[in-house]
């Protein structure tokens, strides 16, 4: 028999535990939705740029470029969001706040879900004031799609916060590497997933590294579910590749936290 402060693993205690996890983590941001505002700039701009200079190098209308673009640039959003939540984690651990939490009976698989999903939360809402404004400019989203790719990218999230949470624990005492392996792997994924310019045209090497890279095949299942094409193989290509990213992460963060105790 596990005590009663062992963390359950039943299904309701993990959906339980994650759904307090998840308010917990939101509270901050409600109190500050600034927060929320200023990291929508980043897109906007990138928007603003690079959707001229794609139209400019293509000849293509305006319209058909933000089809490309956009999905290319929530998924972007998303990447450098949950990317980002380890650093959370090494103020948390630097605070005391997060030795606190794993002596608490709440599920290790939920303190990592609960916080990826926090970060999900005012990306999705990026997502849709970003959609918004492109509309204004001729983007069509597909409003099904859009809610379907949403969804596939929580998925990833998940993994990706997961691994994040890891990097920040493995790094607790040496800040700094958090930061170098973060920076290191980060560009390099999104230059090599094609999100901000099409690699038909790159060198062979370079879309050797694109094929292995499972943002690859997320940045074409967004596109394709933004247009309204369910049915496309990047589709199923964009969930395998999330959910082997969720899978990935979930299991290499719980295993970092509970030998972070």
């Amino acid at each position: 028999m596990t005590s009663p402060d062992a963390p359950s693993t039943r299904p309701s205690a993990v959906l339980r535990d994650t759904r307090a996890v998840l308010v917990r983590e939101l509270w901050p941001v409600l109190r500050d939705p600034f927060s929320v505002v200023f990291s929508l700039l980043q897109p906007l701009v990138f928007l603003a740029f690079f959707t001229p200079l794609l139209a400019g190098m293509t000849g293509a209308p305006l319209g058909d470029q933000l089809q490309w673009f956009v999905p290319g640039i929530i998924v972007m959003s998303t990447l450098f969001g949950t990317a980002m939540a380890g650093s959370n984690l090494l103020a948390e651990m630097q605070s005391g706040s997060h030795e606190r939490m794993l002596v608490t009976p709440v599920s290790r698989s939920a303190l990592m879900i609960g916080r990826a999903l926090k970060e999900m939360v005012p990306l999705s809402v990026q997502a849709v004031v970003l959609t918004g404004v492109a509309a204004v400019f001729g983007f069509r989203p597909h409003p099904p799609g859009m809610a379907l790719g949403l969804v596939l990218l929580a998925v990833f999230g998940i993994g990706l916060g997961a691994l994040s949470y890891s990097l920040g624990i493995a790094s607790r005492n040496r800040d700094w590497m958090f930061w170098a392996v973060q920076q290191g792997l980060l560009f390099p994924l999104m230059i090599l997933s094609g999100m901000l310019l099409p690699l038909e045209s790159a060198p062979r090497w370079l879309q050797v590294l694109s094929s292995v890279n499972p943002l690859t095949y997320l940045v074409g299942a967004e596109r394709a579910l933004f247009n309204g094409l369910l049915t496309d193989p990047t589709v199923w290509q964009g969930a395998l590749a999330a959910v082997g990213v969720a899978t990935l992460g979930l299991v290499v963060g719980v295993r970092m936290m509970r030998r972070s105790v």
